[in-house]
Protein backbone atom coordinates (compact mmCIF):
# COMPACT_ATOMS: atom_id res chain seq x y z
CA UNK A 1 0.00 0.00 0.00
CA UNK A 2 1.22 3.57 -0.88
CA UNK A 3 1.67 5.60 2.32
CA UNK A 4 -0.55 8.63 2.66
CA UNK A 5 1.84 11.62 2.73
CA UNK A 6 4.57 12.86 0.63
CA UNK A 7 6.91 13.21 3.21
CA UNK A 8 9.63 15.87 2.35
CA UNK A 9 7.87 17.67 -0.50
CA UNK A 10 7.04 21.34 0.65
CA UNK A 11 4.54 21.54 -2.33
CA UNK A 12 0.35 23.02 -1.55
CA UNK A 13 -0.26 20.87 -4.24
CA UNK A 14 0.88 17.27 -2.74
CA UNK A 15 -0.84 18.49 1.07
CA UNK A 16 -4.10 19.01 -0.54
CA UNK A 17 -3.45 15.68 -2.53
CA UNK A 18 -2.65 14.11 0.91
CA UNK A 19 -6.23 15.11 2.09
CA UNK A 20 -7.90 15.03 -1.15
CA UNK A 21 -6.52 13.10 -3.59
CA UNK A 22 -7.57 9.35 -2.52
CA UNK A 23 -10.17 8.01 -4.81
CA UNK A 24 -13.69 8.69 -3.37
CA UNK A 25 -13.06 11.97 -1.20
CA UNK A 26 -13.53 14.34 -4.22
CA UNK A 27 -16.67 12.43 -5.27
CA UNK A 28 -17.57 12.54 -1.69
CA UNK A 29 -17.30 16.69 -1.72
CA UNK A 30 -18.39 16.37 -5.18
CA UNK A 31 -21.65 14.91 -4.24
CA UNK A 32 -22.66 17.29 -1.27
CA UNK A 33 -22.43 20.20 -3.53
CA UNK A 34 -25.12 18.60 -5.35
CA UNK A 35 -26.73 18.60 -2.34
CA UNK A 36 -26.43 15.23 -0.90
CA UNK A 37 -26.05 15.42 2.70
CA UNK A 38 -26.75 12.19 4.32
CA UNK A 39 -24.95 9.18 4.55
CA UNK A 40 -27.40 7.05 3.12
CA UNK A 41 -27.64 9.53 0.42
CA UNK A 42 -23.86 9.60 0.08
CA UNK A 43 -23.81 5.43 -0.24
CA UNK A 44 -26.54 5.19 -2.40
CA UNK A 45 -25.13 7.76 -5.09
CA UNK A 46 -21.58 6.35 -4.58
CA UNK A 47 -21.79 3.04 -4.58
CA UNK A 48 -19.23 2.64 -2.02
CA UNK A 49 -19.01 0.62 0.96
CA UNK A 50 -20.31 1.57 4.03
CA UNK A 51 -17.08 1.02 6.10
CA UNK A 52 -14.94 3.44 3.42
CA UNK A 53 -17.58 6.06 3.16
CA UNK A 54 -17.60 6.62 7.14
CA UNK A 55 -13.77 6.62 6.88
CA UNK A 56 -13.48 8.89 4.11
CA UNK A 57 -16.24 11.21 5.96
CA UNK A 58 -14.69 11.04 8.99
CA UNK A 59 -11.41 12.19 7.33
CA UNK A 60 -13.16 14.94 6.00
CA UNK A 61 -14.67 16.16 9.13
CA UNK A 62 -11.48 16.09 10.33
CA UNK A 63 -9.51 17.82 8.64
CA UNK A 64 -12.42 20.72 8.02
CA UNK A 65 -13.60 20.10 4.76
CA UNK A 66 -17.22 19.15 6.25
CA UNK A 67 -18.81 19.15 9.56
CA UNK A 68 -20.85 16.55 10.65
CA UNK A 69 -24.19 17.88 12.11
CA UNK A 70 -27.02 16.17 14.57
CA UNK A 71 -30.43 16.34 12.42
CA UNK A 72 -32.11 13.51 14.43
CA UNK A 73 -32.00 12.63 18.28
CA UNK A 74 -33.61 9.03 17.83
CA UNK A 75 -31.98 7.37 16.68
CA UNK A 76 -28.93 9.56 16.49
CA UNK A 77 -28.17 10.63 12.61
CA UNK A 78 -25.78 13.14 11.41
CA UNK A 79 -25.64 15.02 7.71
CA UNK A 80 -22.60 16.39 6.38
CA UNK A 81 -21.91 20.03 5.20
CA UNK A 82 -18.95 21.40 3.42
CA UNK A 83 -17.48 23.95 5.62
CA UNK A 84 -15.77 27.19 3.48
CA UNK A 85 -13.11 25.30 2.98
CA UNK A 86 -15.14 22.52 1.71
CA UNK A 87 -17.27 24.83 -0.84
CA UNK A 88 -14.04 26.27 -2.40
CA UNK A 89 -13.14 22.77 -3.94
CA UNK A 90 -16.02 23.66 -6.17
CA UNK A 91 -13.53 25.80 -8.45
CA UNK A 92 -11.06 22.55 -8.96
CA UNK A 93 -13.65 20.18 -9.14
CA UNK A 94 -15.53 22.16 -12.11
CA UNK A 95 -11.74 22.64 -13.54
CA UNK A 96 -10.94 18.30 -13.48
CA UNK A 97 -14.59 17.69 -14.72
CA UNK A 98 -14.20 20.12 -17.90
CA UNK A 99 -10.13 18.45 -18.38
CA UNK A 100 -12.25 15.41 -18.16
CA UNK A 101 -15.00 15.82 -20.42
CA UNK A 102 -12.49 17.50 -23.24
CA UNK A 103 -10.01 14.53 -23.08
CA UNK A 104 -11.95 11.63 -21.11
CA UNK A 105 -15.86 11.88 -22.51
CA UNK A 106 -16.15 11.08 -26.12
CA UNK A 107 -19.91 11.03 -25.92
CA UNK A 108 -19.91 14.42 -24.78
CA UNK A 109 -20.08 16.09 -20.99
CA UNK A 110 -21.89 13.36 -18.77
CA UNK A 111 -22.72 16.75 -16.40
CA UNK A 112 -23.15 20.51 -17.02
CA UNK A 113 -22.35 23.17 -14.61
CA UNK A 114 -25.03 26.44 -15.37
CA UNK A 115 -24.73 29.33 -13.21
CA UNK A 116 -28.44 29.17 -11.46
CA UNK A 117 -29.63 32.87 -11.88
CA UNK A 118 -29.31 33.04 -16.14
CA UNK A 119 -28.13 29.24 -17.06
CA UNK A 120 -25.11 30.71 -18.77
CA UNK A 121 -22.19 27.83 -18.56
CA UNK A 122 -19.43 28.62 -15.72
CA UNK A 123 -15.72 27.87 -16.70
CA UNK A 124 -12.35 27.97 -15.22
CA UNK A 125 -10.62 30.39 -16.87
CA UNK A 126 -7.70 31.90 -14.74
CA UNK A 127 -7.59 35.39 -14.46
CA UNK A 128 -4.98 37.75 -13.81
CA UNK A 129 -5.40 40.08 -10.32
CA UNK A 130 -3.32 42.72 -11.75
CA UNK A 131 -4.78 43.35 -15.23
CA UNK A 132 -8.09 41.16 -15.65
CA UNK A 133 -6.48 39.44 -18.65
CA UNK A 134 -7.39 35.60 -19.05
CA UNK A 135 -4.11 33.92 -19.41
CA UNK A 136 -3.75 30.27 -21.48
CA UNK A 137 -0.83 27.90 -19.56
CA UNK A 138 2.00 29.41 -21.54
CA UNK A 139 1.34 32.90 -20.10
CA UNK A 140 1.72 31.75 -16.34
CA UNK A 141 4.67 31.27 -14.43
CA UNK A 142 5.89 29.90 -10.62
CA UNK A 143 8.04 31.64 -8.46
CA UNK A 144 8.82 30.87 -4.78
CA UNK A 145 6.66 32.21 -2.12
CA UNK A 146 7.13 33.55 1.45
CA UNK A 147 6.94 29.53 2.40
CA UNK A 148 9.60 28.18 0.28
CA UNK A 149 12.67 26.41 2.13
CA UNK A 150 15.62 24.36 -0.24
CA UNK A 151 15.22 20.93 -0.10
CA UNK A 152 18.07 21.03 1.27
CA UNK A 153 17.33 22.69 4.54
CA UNK A 154 14.21 20.60 4.53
Amino acid sequence: MLPRDYAGQNCSIARALELVGERWSLLVVRDCLRGLRRFDELQASLGIASNVLANRLERLVASGVLERIRYQERPERYEYRLTEMGLELRVPLIALMHWGDRHLAPAGPPMLVEHAHCGGEVSEQLVCTGCGEVLEPGEIRSRPGPGHRHPAAA
